[in-house]
């Protein structure tokens, strides 16, 4: 008898425990070569733990258990291949054919073949499954559309839990006099996501270790909004996707933090570092919690790819297929309330940067121009920052600063 021990590989310099999300095989299973056996939760993504070899897989850690780099996870007995039986070890003989009753006017039909499936036939993705569970849907009822059949986030929102049976009706009885009701003192304890976990610990750090200051400005979106009506159906008759607020602010925010470099620096112990491009980091909201995975060099890019990349890390962020390299660096962040309903708040920063850009919901509100009271859709901004590396002066300008872009697009179209 072969024993491979499966431990918890290295993932990443940062990372120095994981916890086991969920196990993607049974335990006694006869499992093949690099066949996904579980999948790891980490500080920033879910990553999967292929098979080292073939042969039985027996259980060491369970499910929700915190392991550190390089602790057991499983064992692999390899003299127990994947056509043998997983519980004997011993070859299972084909069943002999059953003699069939042959009727004269019966014409033979040849079975169709089995469908071919894997491991991730049916199985659905974290954040997937997450919703399921939310929602009381058993996970063998819903049909994946992912690859190989992978039950995806799509799939999980989609799925409708089956109807309860109606009672049998019972025939009429006096109403009986009403007991006093019993009120529900349950509590339930379920253990924090290590991303929850993270995040928690992040923002608890990033208030304690920053001088973390706010200041706040509106913006007239109604050149914006204009913009954005005008151009829309060409933007995606062209480019096949839309012209999004959250580009439009990135640009901004890149065209001022060149100007601005203290803005687009941070602190590292004596030292400031400082950028000559602008990665901004993007605060998308999971099953899981928020996360912030960067765009890169968006300064250098045109509004469309800044579509194209958002929507990317978008979409794998929610079905939690991040990798560590797409969650690595940022420069600037911004997130986006307003989506929420959100008319003001004030984000902490994402350390190690030093400023934050929040966004908030457009609102109809009346305003004064040119001593005319007028309506126009406002929006509320806010720059949290740490008052280490930038100043209360700069933070204020750079807020102007963007107001003045937004507020006549054209100017940052053409980046004057």
């Amino acid at each position: 008898m072969s024993i491979i021990d499966v431990k918890v590989p290295a993932i990443g310099e940062s990372i120095t425990e994981v916890t086991l999300a969920n196990w993607l095989k049974p335990n006694g299973s006869v499992v093949k070569m690099d066949e996904p056996l579980c999948e790891f939760e980490s500080d920033k993504a879910t990553l999967e733990l292929p098979a080292e070899a073939a042969g039985k897989l027996e259980w060491v850690a369970q499910e929700g258990d915190d392991l550190e780099i390089g602790a057991l996870v499983a064992r692999i007995d390899t003299s127990v291949s994947a056509e043998e039986s997983p519980s004997t070890g011993e070859e299972t003989p084909a069943p002999a054919p059953q003699p069939k009753e042959k009727d004269s006017e019966e014409t033979p039909e040849t079975p169709a073949p089995a469908p071919q499936t894997n491991y991730a036939t049916g199985h659905p993705s974290p954040a997937a499954a997450k919703t399921l569970r939310e929602k009381g849907v058993d996970p063998a009822t819903v049909t994946g559309t992912g690859k190989d059949g992978r039950i995806t986030k799509e799939d999980a929102s989609k799925a409708q839990p089956a109807p309860a049976a109606a009672p049998a009706k019972e025939p009429a009885k006096a109403t009986p006099t009403p007991a006093s009701t019993s009120l529900s003192r349950n509590v339930e304890r379920k253990k924090m996501s290590r991303m929850r976990r993270t995040i928690a610990r992040r923002l608890v750090a990033a208030k304690n270790e920053t001088a973390m200051l706010t200041t706040f400005n509106e913006v007239d979106m109604t050149a914006i909004l204009a913009l954005r009506k005008k151009y829309q159906e060409d933007f995606v008759a062209k480019y096949g996707i839309k012209l999004g607020f959250m580009s439009l602010f990135a640009k901004a925010c890149a065209q001022v933090l060149l100007e601005m470099p203290e803005v687009n620096a941070m602190i590292d112990g004596d030292d400031f570092i400082y950028h000559d491009y602008v990665d901004i980091s993007i605060a998308v909201s999971t099953p899981n919690g928020l996360v912030v995975p960067p765009v890169h060099n968006v300064e250098s890019l045109p509004l469309h790819e800044i579509e194209y990349r958002i929507k990317a890390l978008a979409d794998k962020a929610r079905d939690g297929n991040l990798s560590l390299d797409e969650m690595k660096g940022g420069t600037f962040t911004i997130t986006n309330g307003g989506i929420f309903g959100s008319l003001m708040s004030t984000p902490i920063i994402n350390e190690p940067q030093s400023a934050i850009l929040g966004m908030h919901a457009i609102k109809e509100r009346p305003m004064v121009v040119d001593g005319q009271i007028v309506i126009r859709p406002m929006m509320y901004i806010a720059l949290s920052y740490d008052h280490r590396v930038i100043d209360g002066s700069s933070s204020v300008t750079f807020l102007v600063k963007v107001k003045d872009l937004l507020e006549d697009p054209v100017k940052l179209l053409m980046q004057i």
